[in-house]
This record gives C-alpha cells, sequence and structure tokens, in this order.
C-alpha cells in the first residue's frame, strides 16, 4: 500500500449529490409538517392530483442542483452561493407546478392558480429556505478539508506489524 495523501474535503459533483438527497428530504418533510402545523394544503386548488406536486419538486431538485453544481465551480465556493440555489429552487418549484398541472390535464387557469398559490403560500417560501440550507450544506462539504475518518489498521506499515 501506498501512503499519498487522500485529497482534501470533497469533490464538487459529491457534494451536489449529497446536497439534493438533504434538499428533496427535508423539502418534503418541511412542507409536509408546515402543512400539518397550519391545517393547509401546499396545493389548494382542488382537483389536479399529485402530479404538479412531484413535478414541482423534481424540477425544483433539478434547478436546485444545477445551480449548486455551477456555484461550486470557484476555489473556495462562497457561501453566498447559497442564495441563487434557494431562488432556483423556488423557480423551479412554481414552474414544475405550472408543467405538472397542464401534464395532469389540467386546464391552464388551474395550473396558474396552483402555481400562484405555491408561489404567494407557504410552500414557496419553504422550499426557498429548504434550498438555502441545503446549498449551505453542500457548500460546507467542499470548503471543509478534513479527511475522512480512518480505522487505526489504515496507517500501519508491513513492517509495524512484526514489531
Amino acid at each position: 500500500m501506498t501512503n499519498e495523501p487522500r485529497p482534501a474535503g470533497v469533490t464538487p459533483p459529491v457534494a451536489v449529490v449529497f446536497a439534493s438527497v438533504v434538499f428533496i428530504a427535508l423539502s418534503i418533510a418541511a412542507l409536509g409538517v408546515v402543512s400539518l402545523v397550519l391545517d393547509a394544503d401546499v396545493i389548494p386548488v382542488r382537483g389536479l392530483g399529485a402530479v404538479p406536486g412531484v413535478v414541482g419538486q423534481l424540477v425544483a431538485l433539478a434547478s436546485f442542483a444545477g445551480q449548486l453544481f455551477w456555484g461550486l465551480r470557484a476555489d473556495p465556493p462562497s457561501y453566498l452561493t447559497a442564495v441563487p440555489c434557494a431562488i432556483a429552487a423556488y423557480v423551479g418549484e412554481v414552474g414544475g407546478v405550472v408543467v405538472g398541472a397542464l401534464v395532469s390535464g389540467a386546464d391552464p387557469a388551474r395550473g396558474a392558480a396552483a402555481a400562484g398559490s405555491v408561489a404567494l403560500g407557504f410552500a414557496g417560501p419553504v422550499v426557498a429556505a429548504v434550498g438555502l440550507v441545503a446549498g449551505l450544506f453542500g457548500i460546507l462539504l467542499v470548503r471543509s478539508r478534513t479527511s475522512g475518518p480512518r480505522w487505526g489498521w489504515e496507517d500501519d506499515d508491513e513492517g509495524d506489524r512484526a514489531a
């Protein structure tokens, strides 16, 4: 075995994957909890089904991940990169709800009403806040210069074991 130093921090593509998982998990959980606390629907427009919400989350996830990947190109990336990630998640959620409503066969007026309720209600700001937190998490992963955990025997040489 060689004693080559491990790379410091996490690579940007890996950080985007981890931050994306955090984003989607926190987004779904936060929307559910806030909906429960406020006793309100995430998308209050009746007759749309689940498709607009699912498509909205997928587009928000893709927008968030793309913006974070773009922002992590700097060395080191700025923590302010999380702000465009939050904006991208918000816009992706609102736009995705419109697309999801149209894909599900709803008329455009219902799709626009659903997008407006997401943009002006609690769902849009919740998704933006989660995008900010998950973006900060991804940036923190790249900026950290620590190595991963290692077992004690990983650093031993062959000669040290015989002694």
